[in-house]
């Protein structure tokens, strides 16, 4: 039986702690590491994610492009800044999975984070270690330097984040306008914003979806996004080709029908602005405040548009 064991680590300029709080914090792991789509806590013992206490979380996520999930149990130590974790139920190839991130305080607001990780292949296959071998270096990699570049952003420019949602009541149910949103493969018909559309789900509830977006100039945009499907009530997303102007796009569909059977649908943003681009894109003149309120403009368009031609569709079902 192999097991490998590696190693990937990274220098912070921000406090040991602070770098600890994030990744304790899985349920931002969205914002902070590429390949993550969502992360939820399962169960934990304590009353936060910085108790020291064990947890199990899943997570969704994309390893060399492919979509992927599991389940992982962690230890929490905030004192030596230690977290360990193990995957309890794990995606083939990988049979087993394990590791450790270890903070160490080099200066008062420097910080060395290591990444450490041990696994194995199932059936022992090659092939099945080597690709893990560049799942694990890819992403270990991609994360150490975003979770790098997004401590030292949290301390510097906390305007490049921009969050925002946006709803609309609808006289139908929930699963039509969930059935609306989740058959994004036929959205080249249903919404005119969209030119192109290919949609891909190998696992039931979890999708790739990559698309051509139209802009009110004519000019289109591709871009590609994993999402999570929860049926009836929410699908969470995560662009992984973006648009020019943003470093980060993540969010979520939720969907809550009350008792009249009106249902309330809101789509939610969150995105961080990609400051190299906004000149070329916006003019020498513009800053980041306009770059919020161009990103802000266009997706609200965007999906304000969906959640009009959702509704349309919805009501239209529940008409007798």
């Amino acid at each position: 039986m192999t097991v490998r064991e590696v190693e990937h680590e990274i220098t912070i300029e921000a406090p040991a702690a602070e770098v600890y709080r994030l990744i304790a914090d899985v349920e931002s792991w969205p914002l902070i590491f590429p390949p993550s789509v969502l992360v939820e806590r399962v169960e934990h013992t304590g009353n936060s994610a910085n108790s020291g206490n064990e947890e199990r979380i899943r997570i969704w996520a994309t390893a060399n492009g492919t979509a992927k999930n599991w389940t992982s149990r962690r230890v929490l130590d905030p004192e030596a800044l230690r977290i360990t974790f193990r995957q309890e139920v794990s995606a083939p190839p990988v049979a087993a999975m394990g590791g450790t991130w270890i903070a160490e305080a080099l200066e008062p607001g420097r910080t060395r984070l290591r990444l450490l990780h041990d696994y194995r292949a199932v059936d022992d296959d090659p092939a099945g270690l080597e690709w893990i071998d560049q799942a694990v270096d890819r992403n270990s990699r991609s994360e150490l330097a975003a979770l790098k570049t997004n401590v030292e952003l949290a301390t510097g420019a906390p305007d490049l984040m921009l969050s925002f949602e946006d709803s609309v009541e609808i006289n139908g149910s929930a699963k039509d306008v969930y059935d609306f949103i989740n058959e994004a493969n036929l959205w080249k018909d249903r919404l005119p914003h969209v030119a192109k559309v290919d949609l891909t789900e190998e696992t039931p509830g979890l999708q790739v979806l990559r698309m051509d977006t139209l802009t009110k100039d004519g000019s289109s945009h591709t871009t590609e996004s994993v999402r999570v499907c929860f049926p009836h009530h929410r699908i969470v997303y995560k662009q992984t080709t973006l648009p020019a102007l943003m470093a980060l796009h993540t969010g979520r569909w939720t969907l809550v029908e009350d008792d009249r059977g009106v249902t309330t649908a809101t789509s939610q943003h969150t995105v961080i602005v990609n400051t190299e681009n906004i000149h070329a894109i916006l003019g020498e003149s513009a800053g980041v405040p306009e770059a919020r309120t161009f990103l802000r403009n266009a997706l609200g368009t965007n999906s304000r548009a969906t959640l009009g031609h959702a509704k349309t569709y919805a009501e239209a079902k529940a008409q007798p």
